[in-house]
């Protein structure tokens, strides 16, 4: 009977304390800080729907971000700035499986037409595979790049494709017109205007 007192009493204690902190409460709240969006982001393994609140807390809200989850399109596909840091984070976090160029090697290739999972050729089935992660080795990465980061290195994916410019969904009508293959050595300005200058990696 003493230990169910106690419990109770530890219990009421919790209540008094998060009552008294009155606004302080809610920004200690969970969905305080939630995260969601417009897009159906999805498992490509288990097929069910991604919780954007396991991401890191930083790089969450980044405009590149908000524009990714108000549209399923990444914004830093051509944007010189993300490209050179999208290529940092993907020489670091990517190429020890899909080789410097996304050529493949443990992994997939990454720079041609075909894909392991469809999914992979809109931004947001990329996304999903990058921050849930797929089957065999290719493990979440939301723990380990923001979403910024992923957003980022998929930029740099997007930059190595070689395969025909018809197949790239991600790509509009008018990009596919304009677009030319990756080129090896193709390199950056060290900091170029752009949405994501000055921020993430360096």
């Amino acid at each position: 009977m003493m230990k169910r007192w106690t419990a109770l009493s530890a219990s009421l204690g919790l209540v008094v304390t998060i009552t008294a902190l009155g606004p302080l409460a809610g920004a200690l709240s969970p969905r305080a800080t939630a995260q969601s969006s417009s897009v159906d982001l999805r498992s490509v393994v288990t097929g069910e729907k991604l919780d954007l609140n396991e991401a890191l807390p930083e790089g969450r809200d980044t405009e590149g971000v908000k524009r990714f989850l108000a549209s399923g399109r990444n914004p830093y596909l051509f944007d010189a700035s993300c490209l050179k840091k999208g290529e940092q984070t993907f020489l670091a976090a990517c190429s020890g499986c899909h080789g410097h160029v996304g050529e493949g090697k443990i992994g997939p290739g990454l720079n041609d037409n075909y894909w392991t999972y469809p999914q992979g050729t809109t931004d947001a089935g990329l996304f999903s595979i990058v921050f849930g992660g797929a089957q065999a080795q290719m493990g979440p990465q939301s723990l380990s790049l923001t979403l910024d980061d992923i957003l980022q290195a998929m930029a740099w994916v997007r930059h190595l494709y070689t395969g025909p410019a018809q197949d790239a969904e991600w790509l509009s009508e008018d990009q596919k017109k304009s677009y030319t293959p990756y080129k090896l050595g193709e390199t950056f300005p060290d900091d170029p205007p752009g949405m994501c200058r000055g921020s993430g990696k360096s």
